[in-house]
């Protein structure tokens, strides 16, 4: 179903979505593709041992930059004990586990009421595997990051199997966070002064 056959629906919001607004959104977008380009931010300050802390707050996005946003998000990292942490946050591939979660979750329902999907039920569970041999330099064969991601997505909705499946994969597609993990891309580190 396309955006122009969700707005046929009855409902005004779908799956806590207000359909009008997305197809608003959409239609701008489509007549000025430059509103599309977005920058997002994160500062990053280290405290103490493994501990260190991020603050989210500005970002540039619809041609301007955003002042929504009255505070900044604060979000700590941290590592297990095991890790020679002390537990202050979630350490950074946990965090990029939430990440993930949360942008296949938003993909899957923006693109579900896109089609008119009225969704019931969504929930998801995610397994990252590492080796910490590679992040200690230990043995050269082994991945530094994670070897495999898996997603169990649970999801309850007025269709098909089929067209589930159908939107799992588009999700997993267009999804930007899956869509970065998947592929290399490139990150520049430099030092300034």
């Amino acid at each position: 179903m396309t955006t122009q056959q969700a707005i046929k629906i009855q409902t005004e919001i779908l799956n806590g979505l207000d359909i009008q607004k997305m197809v608003q959104t959409v239609d701008a977008l489509k007549q000025d593709p430059s509103l599309a380009q977005f920058e997002f931010r994160a500062r990053n300050r280290w405290i103490d041992g493994g501990i260190n802390q991020s603050t989210i707050k500005d970002f540039y996005g619809a041609g301007a930059e955003d002042k929504s946003r009255d505070k900044p998000f604060i979000l700590t990292n941290d590592e297990p004990p095991v890790l020679l942490g002390k537990n202050a946050g979630t350490n950074p591939v946990e965090v990029l586990l939430h990440a993930l979660a949360g942008c296949v979750t938003t993909t899957t329902v923006l693109h579900a009421t896109a089609r008119g999907i009225e969704i019931q039920e969504l929930s998801t569970e995610l397994e990252g595997h590492i080796d910490l041999q590679g992040l200690l330099d230990l043995d050269d064969s082994v991945a530094v990051g994670y070897e495999q991601i898996r997603i169990k997505m649970h999801i309850k909705a007025n269709c098909s199997d089929e067209e589930l499946d159908e939107l799992l994969a588009f999700a997993k597609n267009h999804s930007p966070v899956c869509n970065t993990v998947c592929r290399p891309v490139p990150v520049r580190l430099e030092r300034t002064e």
